[in-house]
């Protein structure tokens, strides 16, 4: 509708050189960051995805805010571990109250979901997890290396 998705890539590039690959530290393989999720349908079926996605640990790096209605919409950056041990960088693109976005510190450890089948380093925040299925994730993860 608009022209082809590498326009529209280098487009958003341009606009918002914080939100490139580059930065993000993603790669290449990383579809990227929808202008509005909202719009897209392909984000839209993502998310719904995410949220029945399989439980992982996200140590956030840094976010930045990409704007928002009322409620600031943010891009978090996380260093992902899963319970198979696999690690990657992963991008949660969340809708936050203004008492989340205060409280991020990098460095935190938050329960993350993503989509195993596909690994393109979409990942959402598990705000309905189990404390105790992240206190067994966490658990299973550290003693993992310590071996």
């Amino acid at each position: 509708m608009f022209g082809s998705k590498k326009k529209i890539d280098d487009l958003m590039a341009q606009l918002r050189p914080d939100l490139s690959r580059e930065s993000l530290g993603v790669g290449p393989g990383f579809p990227g960051v929808a202008p509005n999720p909202l719009l897209s349908s392909d984000a839209r079926r993502r998310n719904a995805e995410l949220r029945t996605g399989s439980l992982a640990l996200g140590v956030l790096v840094d976010w930045r805010e990409v704007g928002g209605d009322g409620r600031p919409r943010v891009v978090l950056m996380f260093d992902v571990e899963t319970a198979g041990g696999i690690t990657f960088r992963g991008i949660a693109d969340e809708d936050l109250t203004i008492t989340e976005l205060t409280r991020l510190t990098p460095g935190q450890t938050l329960p993350v979901r993503y989509r195993p089948a596909v690994m393109d380093h979409y990942v959402s925040l598990a705000r309905d997890a189990d404390p105790a299925h992240v206190r067994r994730l966490s658990d299973e993860i550290a003693s993992r290396k310590q071996a």
